[in-house]
C-alpha cells in the first residue's frame, strides 16, 4: 500500500497550505448547505402526523448527534496515527477535532431535552442512549482538559491520545444502545438497511442538513488544526517563508 499520502498530510508546510486552501471553500459549502436544508426543514416539510411541528428538531438534533460520534472517531484516528508513527500534525487534528465535538455533542443533547419534554414527558430521563451520549461529551472535555493541565507539549500529545483511543469503545455503545436495552429513544429512521422511515419531503432537508453539518465540520477542523500547527510550529524555517508569501498569511 502507498502511504506517500499520510506522510505528505503529515509534512507542516503540506498541511499547513492545504488546509488554508480548502478551509474557506469547505465553510463556504456548509452555508449554502445549511440554508437550504433550514428552508426545507422548516418551511416546504410538511407537518407530522403524531407529532405536529415539535419534529422539525430532527433537522438539528440528527445531524449534531451524527457528528458528534463522527468528530470523535476522527479525533481518535487522528491521536492513534500521532501517538503509533508519531506524526505532530496528527495531534494537531486530533486537538481541533475535540472542541468542535464537544459542542455538537451538547447540541445533541440540548435539543433531545428539548424535544424529550413535550414528547416523554420530562427534559431528562436515564435512557441508554441519553447516558452513553453524555459520556461523548465527558470524553471530549476530558481530552480537553488532560491537554491543558499537562504543560510538556509532547507528554499532552501523548496522554490525550490514548484517553481518546479507550473513549473510542462508547461510539458502538451509543449506537446500538437502542436495540441493546429497553431505550424510550426511537430506532433510526433514516440510516437503515431498509431505506429511509420516514416521506422524501421530509427525508431530504435532513439529508442536506446532514451534509451541511459535515463540510461544516471539516472546515473548522482544517482551520482549528492550521492554526494549532501555526503556534507549534512558530520560529520554523519553512513557516517564515510561508509568511512572506501574502496569498499564504492566516
Amino acid at each position: 500500500m502507498n502511504w506517500v499520502w499520510l506522510h505528505r498530510f503529515g509534512s507542516p508546510p503540506y498541511f499547513y497550505r492545504f488546509a488554508g486552501r480548502w478551509a474557506p471553500w469547505l465553510l463556504g459549502i456548509a452555508v449554502v448547505l445549511l440554508l437550504v436544508g433550514l428552508y426545507g426543514g422548516l418551511v416546504v416539510a410538511p407537518v407530522d402526523y403524531y407529532q405536529s411541528d415539535v419534529y422539525r428538531i430532527i433537522f438539528v438534533h440528527v445531524p449534531a448527534s451524527y457528528l458528534a460520534l463522527m468528530t470523535y472517531v476522527w479525533m481518535a484516528i487522528a491521536a492513534a496515527v500521532g501517538l503509533i508513527w508519531r506524526i505532530k500534525v496528527a495531534h494537531a487534528v486530533a486537538a481541533a477535532c475535540a472542541p468542535a465535538g464537544a459542542s455538537f455533542t451538547a447540541v445533541s443533547l440540548a435539543t433531545g431535552m428539548i424535544w424529550g419534554h413535550p414528547t416523554w414527558g420530562t427534559y431528562w430521563a436515564w435512557d441508554p442512549r441519553l447516558v452513553s451520549q453524555l459520556f461523548v461529551l465527558f470524553f471530549f472535555l476530558g481530552y480537553i482538559g488532560l491537554r491543558g493541565a499537562i504543560e510538556d507539549r509532547d507528554r499532552a500529545d501523548r496522554s490525550s491520545a490514548v484517553l481518546a483511543i479507550v473513549g473510542i469503545v462508547n461510539v458502538p455503545i451509543v449506537h446500538y444502545s437502542v436495540y441493546w436495552w429497553n431505550s424510550l429513544h426511537q430506532l433510526p429512521t433514516l440510516m437503515r438497511s431498509g431505506g429511509p422511515k420516514m416521506p422524501m419531503s421530509m427525508a431530504w432537508p435532513l439529508l442536506v442538513m446532514l451534509g451541511a453539518y459535515t463540510f461544516y465540520f471539516f472546515a473548522i477542523m482544517l482551520m482549528r488544526a492550521r492554526a494549532e500547527v501555526l503556534r507549534r510550529e512558530r520560529g520554523g524555517a519553512w513557516l517564515r517563508e510561508v509568511l512572506a508569501t501574502p496569498e499564504a498569511r492566516p
